[in-house]
């Protein structure tokens, strides 16, 4: 999909107050933030042979590098390797730090297969980034992957940047605490927001019904929707698609999975069960998976969804023809993309009163909304091949792209092509054309370190956030992002060392998640506890079992007998 517009999101206050959008086009990169080296004062490093390797902040010879970015392959996007925002990075590393940087792109829906391949032929960009910890350590294990620990401490003077933005937790979240190895970084999030569901607000209107505030009365919605298919959609009734989610199902109904996870589970036992953000194996999963079973046999569910896999379009031109009634995605899902968004295209194919809104349905046994959100470390991890022969340059593109005025250059673009200077100092996107084209939200896959916008104030963010959805109504956005945060439970960092039994498992396990999931969906109603019980036992001796038995023993051995960790 066109990816058109900035989608700008609430953080927390940062350090640094910035300027507005970086007027300076893609070769002037100079900052003003403070924590800079003084540009008067002749500041050296020393490099392996004695010599003077850094003057004032660059190499006396040219340095070159290679980084990892995510090729979308959007429609009508444009060439990560070489766009605008590319070229601002190469020109600022040039005249900063002089290193010269080539962009290698990775398959953002294939990386970890595309990444693996590179690992194994020795060819993989000095600068590697994925949201696969499990793919860093087997090669790490396999002598492919640098020891971050001395680089990051000896270097700390000269990367203030990359120190002040992610700080202790995020740089040392991956360090193991028996061995002191670090095989990679945690990029931040800005923000932790994950799912939210989206119902359509004129069909509400149209059918005389009330917003869904519980379970029960969300089934009683789409059951609504389903009978009302001919005065909904006419000649397109055989269309109707009440409730929609893709073949990912841990992820798309996160939040209704997680209404059926006791809110009191216990930190130890949230953590022996929890191998990847899915949450199969959590206590209450399944019971989940049968009501979405009942659903998708009541014909309250897309019943193609397993057909499509990663990055197809095909549910999106649904939602955006007016098929859907309801679904779950990423808090922002219905409002990227500018005019190519869920919504503008709504508005646009269907009618002005058209739209999708944030809706909070899925009641815990509480009654409480809980949403298991990640830490600020739940991002992307960067790490260092082996084959890695400029660490020093690699460390100093870190400290680059973290540098906050270089962040909001990336997420904002120029003012008056990609956005607009309000008079409260807050932002407001503008779609963009040609070369300015946006690849990411937040153009991500170029602030590997930073996820989320970065304006350095709260309440511009929080503004910015509000106006920066292009063709969007500002209060949507703030409804999301609210419904988002109800009863949110952020995760705790549990470092227990080397899990040996997760290494390498990842890509296997994931697959067999969600052939469980999916089956378990799709399967009559009176075969679904055999279905479940099937693929379940699959997933576990393919190594789930043996994964959960290391990690409680790994628990024991790192904190004892007990069922929480301290609050930090």
């Amino acid at each position: 999909m066109r990816k058109k517009a900035l989608a700008l999101l609430l953080v927390a206050a940062c350090a640094t107050q910035l300027v507005a959008c970086s007027g300076g086009g893609t070769g002037d990169t100079g900052s003003t933030n403070q924590n800079k080296p003084d540009p008067g004062k002749t500041n050296q490093t020393e490099d392996a042979n004695g010599g003077s390797e850094l003057v004032d902040g660059k190499f006396k010879e040219t340095k070159k590098i290679t980084v990892e970015v995510y090729n979308r392959n959007n429609d009508g996007g444009t060439d990560p390797k070489t766009n605008m925002y590319a070229q601002y990075i190469k020109d600022g590393m040039l005249k900063d730090h002089n290193v010269e940087v080539e962009f290698v792109d990775v398959s953002r829906w294939e990386e970890v297969t595309e990444l693996n391949n590179l690992l194994a032929a020795g060819t993989a960009p000095d600068i590697c980034v994925t949201y696969d910890y499990a793919t860093i350590k087997t090669y790490a294990d396999r002598n492919g992957v640098q020891d971050l620990s001395k680089l990051v401490e000896e270097n700390k003077d000269i990367t203030p940047h990359l120190w002040d933005w992610l700080g202790e937790t995020n740089i040392y979240w991956d360090k193991d605490p028996e061995t002191g190895t670090l095989w990679a970084i945690e990029g931040k999030r800005a923000t932790s927001n994950r799912i939210v569901t989206f119902i359509r607000q004129d069909w509400l209107d149209e059918l005389k019904l009330k917003e869904p505030t519980t379970k029960k009365e969300f089934e009683e919605t789409l059951i609504a929707f389903r009978d009302n298919a001919d005065k909904l959609l006419g000649e397109n009734a055989d269309k109707m698609i009440p409730y929609s989610v893709s073949y990912d199902v841990g992820w798309r109904a996160a939040t209704l999975i997680e209404s059926f996870i006791d809110p009191d589970i216990s930190q130890r036992e949230f953590y022996v069960n929890g191998f990847d953000d899915r949450k199969l194996t959590e206590n209450g999963t399944k019971e989940a998976v049968r009501l979405l079973n009942k659903w998708y046999n009541d014909d309250l569910l897309w019943k193609d969804f397993t057909l499509y896999g990663s990055g197809d379009t095909t549910e999106d031109d649904f939602m955006k023809s007016g098929y859907v009634g309801a679904f779950s995605h990423n808090w922002d899902y219905p409002f990227r993309n500018g005019a190519d968004s869920i919504n503008a295209s709504l508005k646009r194919l269907v009618g002005e009163d058209a739209k999708f809104v944030a809706i909070d349905p899925f009641e815990d046994s509480k009654g409480g909304h809980t949403k298991y959100v990640t830490s600020t470390a739940g991002d992307r991890k960067i790490f260092f091949p082996k084959t890695n022969d400029e660490p020093l340059a690699s460390l100093l593109y870190l400290d680059w792209i973290s540098d906050p005025e270089h962040i909001q250059y990336l997420q904002l673009g120029d003012e008056g092509v990609t956005c607009e200077k309000l008079a409260d100092g807050s932002y407001k996107s503008i779609a963009a054309t040609g070369d300015a084209i946006i690849n990411s939200q937040y153009n991500i896959d170029y602030t590997i370190t930073c996820n989320g916008l970065n304006l350095g104030d709260a309440a511009k963010t929080a503004a910015t956030m509000a106006n920066s959805y292009a063709e969007i109504e500002p209060e949507l956005v703030v409804r999301a992002n609210e419904i988002a945060n109800i009863d949110a439970v952020h995760e705790q960092n549990v470092n227990v060392g080397n899990v040996e039994s997760e290494n390498g498992m990842g890509t296997t396990l994931g697959e067999k998640r969600d052939i469980c999931y999916d089956k378990a969906v799709a399967a009559p109603v009176a075969d679904f506890d055999k279905t479940w019980d099937q693929y379940y036992k699959d997933y576990m001796s393919a190594g789930g079992k043996e994964i959960q038995k290391e990690r409680e023993e790994k628990w024991v051995s790192t904190y004892g007998d007990v069922q929480e960790l301290p609050k930090k």
